[in-house]
């Protein structure tokens, strides 16, 4: 089954908030005979956007390739959260490469964030960008952990964006009687994440980049010069580059015993009007500490944009909205009868370790892949990483690429039954508070 089709219609965006609020772009064409390019990018996400933008501007000439449409992917139907930090703790991070690479990492977590930032002001896109992320525990335990991480980034990194919440200050600023405190962090921030895909397409055509949607790559032969199959056509290059992250099915190997798909599902319920201080009283986006993660917001038309509630068969549930709804509900009650507007899911992919895999699969095809639900920021450096790679200046690709990636256990085969028994585990620890 390809889950390039398996829950979506081929070149139309889901039925989500964002697509309904998204920016106006014309389509591209879809490759339709044999050319030649610099580099050929796969994939026109976050990922793949910025690699080409960063090429194109470095004067090297790109095509880049996607199935569907720009942004049609986890880069356009995600919560929208530009976290700090890499999606591993940083505690964890220096136990498993050491302090040296850790503070590499952290160096290259900020730059995402920058980086984010300031391609929005350069390029003017137009993606309702705001400050501010908070985490929320669901235990006073978990409160004393976050308070603490909060201080180990203080005191080891010296990043100071972060207020501590004690669970009055908490309830202040989410009043769910599910949190018990957490922290806020104003060095994140939080957008429309379909319209700044939208936004870097925009740039990277500008730039020069030939975008082909509706093109979804066949085959890749590997050799001196790359030969990258469509339906259609073909591109031969000197370089390679893979963005495909969840769908990139069988084209290499290597990078789908370490990176898995998963499905995702976020709801948008109708405007809540003065009900939305009984959600959030500052616009800022949450995420809590459950395993299974929820996170949310509030639109810019003042309704709660919320994610929760995972899959890992290549099926959409057939009401997403319900499955949504239950972790809704167990976090904010009050909504129990609230109409959902929009209800979406997404495929996106994890890894072992939740570190993103960066990896030079052939001497002239690169891969990032795997953000695990860090990719707003991550994604974006991660194709800028591979453009510098690319040039030949790969400190960052490859500060990124050492990190350990363990495959999963059974190979793709057996990848995902594996990992429903250890998400079934940790979803009755969520519930049990353990």
């Amino acid at each position: 089954m390809n889950l390039l089709y398996s829950n979506d219609r081929k070149a139309e965006y889901p039925a989500s908030w964002y697509a309904a609020t998204a920016n106006s772009m014309d389509r591209f064409p879809a490759l339709s005979d044999d050319t030649k390019a610099d580099v050929c990018v796969v994939g026109a996400g976050y990922t793949g956007l910025s690699a080409a933008l960063h090429l194109a501007e470095a004067g090297l000439d790109v095509v880049l390739l996607e199935a569907h449409r720009v942004g049609f992917g986890a880069s356009g139907r995600n919560g929208g959260q530009l976290g700090s930090a890499q999606r591993m703790d940083q505690e964890d991070l220096e136990r498993l490469v050491g302090n040296d690479d850790a503070s590499k990492l952290w160096d290259l977590a900020e730059d995402a964030k920058d980086l984010v930032i300031s391609l929005i002001g350069k390029h003017q896109i137009d993606c309702d960008l705001k400050p501010g992320v908070a985490v929320l525990g669901l235990s006073t335990n978990e409160q004393a952990d976050l308070h603490e991480h909060a201080a180990h980034l203080s005191d080891q990194y010296g990043y100071g964006q972060i207020e501590c919440l004690d669970e009055a200050a908490g309830h202040a600023l989410c009043p769910s009687p599910a949190y018990k405190g957490g922290y806020l962090d104003m060095g994140a921030a939080h957008l429309h994440p379909l319209n700044y895909a939208l936004g870097l397409a925009q740039a990277a055509a500008k730039a020069g980049v030939r975008i082909h949607e509706s093109t979804e790559v066949t085959g890749i032969e590997e050799g001196r010069t790359v030969k990258v199959h469509t339906a259609d056509g073909t591109v031969s290059a000197s370089h390679v580059i893979l963005a495909c992250n969840g769908y990139l099915g069988d084209l290499n190997r290597k990078v789908a015993a370490r990176v898995m798909p998963i499905n995702n599902f976020i709801a948008a319920t109708e405007p809540l009007g003065a009900e939305t201080a009984r959600v959030l009283t500052r616009d800022v986006a949450v995420a809590d500490t459950k395993f299974v993660i929820n996170y949310f917001r509030l639109s810019s038309d003042g309704r709660l944009l919320f994610g929760g509630g995972e899959s890992y068969g290549y099926r959409f549930p057939s009401d997403i909205a319900a499955k949504v709804r239950k972790p809704m509900t167990e976090i904010f009650p009050h909504l129990q009868d609230v109409k959902i507007d929009y209800a979406w899911g997404g495929t996106l992919a994890i890894t072992m370790r939740r570190m993103p895999y960066l990896a030079r699969v052939a001497p002239n095809i690169l891969s990032a892949s795997g953000y695990s639900g860090h990719g707003v920021g991550t994604a974006t450096h991660a194709g800028q990483l591979m453009a510098l790679a690319i040039q030949g200046q790969a400190e960052g690709f490859d500060t990124m690429a050492r990190v350990p990636a363990l495959p999963f256990p059974g190979g793709p085969a057996l990848r995902s039954p594996l990992l429903v028994l250890a998400m079934t585990w940790f979803a009755l620890r969520d519930r049990l508070g353990i």
